[in-house]
């Protein structure tokens, strides 16, 4: 009689994870660089998206330096927060809604059935965005200086790299806050709940120390808070101060902390 074969081990057993897995895959340069460039050759074919991008900063902030035309002092001390604030908003309208896109046309749930890890599919992703954050904020910083007569005391160049920092956090939100959107209106209707409140209570309109102290205690673990005090040393100091200093650390550790929060939501939703 001829003994049965023992059956064969099933792939889905614990002792044996998929090598493709994107939970199980090291992080790859290369990967990473080639997400960015698909998400960058897409991007190009929207120039409706690219204009918006880009330009909107450029023209809000012109239109408020004309605003207060007679008033070029108002102009020089609001004009340095908002131009941290303009490209913040951008970039989390157009990356929120650009990864809704990818998600509900299926193209993410195909590149995560992929051998890709989930580090460089938000690596990917956060780079294509971040070098669009980058050029988007050296328009505007470059207009505000040497069009708009922004008048500042420290470094254009101190001013350029909050206002990329403050971009690239807007990026990072706009990837985070996209898993939780199932339209392209509903990640719209984020923006007054993640980023208004942060608008109100940053200092901008009136100063954090005058506030309730409920208020000031909750401006006080908002990142927009630092990126206007830190927009704030540059206006009035002509080094880099301490404070400017806590301000860019503060906004660089949220993009980060936002990002790594963002890999929790890429996951599959078809086994």
């Amino acid at each position: 009689m001829t003994r049965p074969s023992p059956p064969l081990p099933s792939s889905s057993s614990p002792s044996s994870p998929s090598p493709s897995s994107p939970s199980s895959l090291p992080v790859s340069g290369a990967r990473v660089l080639a997400t960015a460039a698909r998400v960058l050759r897409q991007l190009r074919h929207d120039p409706r998206t690219i204009a918006l991008m880009l330009l909107v900063p450029c023209v809000m902030i012109a239109l408020l330096r004309y605003v207060f035309d007679a008033h070029p002092r108002t102009f020089d001390s609001v004009g340095a927060s908002l131009l941290g604030v303009f490209p913040m908003i951008t970039m989390f309208l157009v990356t929120s809604i650009a990864t809704l896109r990818e998600r509900t046309s299926g193209t993410l749930e195909r590149l995560l059935a992929m051998p890709l890890s989930k580090a460089d599919l938000l690596g990917g992703y956060a780079l294509a965005f971040g070098a669009l954050a980058i050029v988007q904020s050296a328009l505007a910083t470059a207009l505000s200086v040497w069009l708009l007569d922004l008048d500042i005391t420290g470094s254009p160049w101190l001013l350029l790299l909050v206002a990329v920092l403050d971009a690239l956090l807007g990026t990072a939100l706009g990837l985070f806050v996209s898993a939780f959107a199932s339209s392209e209106f509903q990640a719209v209707q984020f923006m007054p709940a993640v980023l208004m409140p942060q608008l109100l209570l940053c200092g901008l309109f009136a100063p954090r120390d005058t506030m309730q102290p409920a208020l000031k205690a909750l401006s006080d673990v908002l990142p927009m808070s630092y990126a206007v005090d830190a927009m704030t040393e540059v206006l009035t100091q002509p080094t880099p101060t301490a404070a400017f200093l806590r301000g860019a650390l503060v906004v660089t550790l949220s993009t980060l902390l936002v990002l790594a929060l963002s890999t929790t939501t890429l996951r599959r939703r078809t086994p």
